[in-house]
């Protein structure tokens, strides 16, 4: 409806202001209540996270989100599954296994790191939603169709999630501290940390700590990224001595 006229066509005066209609509200369900938990998560942090920051987002009270969502843990389990449902998958081949793996540790390292903090959600967790399953039965499948035992090929399933997921929630304590310290340059935080550590090792004594203070241009000339393939291909390496036939 025209707020200028009334409704037999005449112009309204000036002075009477104009009434906005207000917006209607999406109506309320858990995949709105997932995007708004994600979107607190990636914006301020795993800490800024709770069931009322959510239902502020949404403009809406906090028991009205639990029809939807039993509780934080769940909300956490719900986001970190929307998170993996950004992972891209091939189909298996596992006559290319080693590269495959790898290609999906990096897919993973890529998504999680776009959504550090959803980390701390992931640990400890059971793969129980449709995108963490989807991830599980790619790796558990591909190990298998190589050769691998499934025993086997379980506990590496386990010891790789843990490897991709602690690196990532590594990440998002580094990026607490980031934020803590008012920065928003990664490459200036890790210059800033990786200089404190090295100051302090140089001041060990040298009889005492030899090896810790002559190479510490060594220990900290590596960022995350490197350290992060360094390890991945190190596991790859492993695993590929392991399988049968090596």
């Amino acid at each position: 409806m025209d707020r200028t006229r009334t409704t037999d066509g005449v112009p309204a005066p000036p002075w009477r202001k104009s009434r906005r209609q207000p917006q209607p509200k999406r109506q309320l369900s858990q995949d709105l209540i997932v995007e708004a938990g994600l979107r607190i998560l990636d914006d301020e942090g795993f800490e800024a996270l709770s069931m009322r920051r959510v239902a502020q987002e949404l403009d809406t009270g906090p028991a009205s989100l639990y029809a939807h969502v039993a509780n934080k843990e769940e909300l956490l389990e719900l986001i970190y599954d929307r998170v993996l449902g950004e992972i891209r998958l091939p189909e298996r081949d596992a006559a290319h296994w080693k590269e495959q793996l790898r290609a999906y540790c990096l897919e993973v390292h890529r998504v999680l790191g776009h959504h550090s903090d959803v980390a701390r959600a992931a640990l400890a967790s059971i793969p129980t939603g449709p995108n963490s399953l989807r991830a599980g039965e790619f790796v558990y499948g591909l190990l298998i169709e190589a050769g691998m035992h499934p025993r086997e090929a379980s506990l590496v399933m386990d010891r790789l999630s843990l490897y991709l997921i602690g690196d990532a929630y590594e990440g998002s304590l580094h990026r607490a501290r980031m934020r803590a310290a008012g920065l928003t340059d990664p490459q200036e935080y890790f210059e800033r940390f990786s200089g404190q550590i090295a100051t302090y090792y140089r001041a060990l004594p040298a009889s005492t700590f030899p090896h810790l203070h002559q190479h510490i241009d060594e220990l900290v000339a590596d960022d995350g990224e490197n350290r992060f393939m360094y390890g991945l291909e190190l596991m790859l390496d492993g695993l590929e001595n392991r399988m049968p036939g090596a």
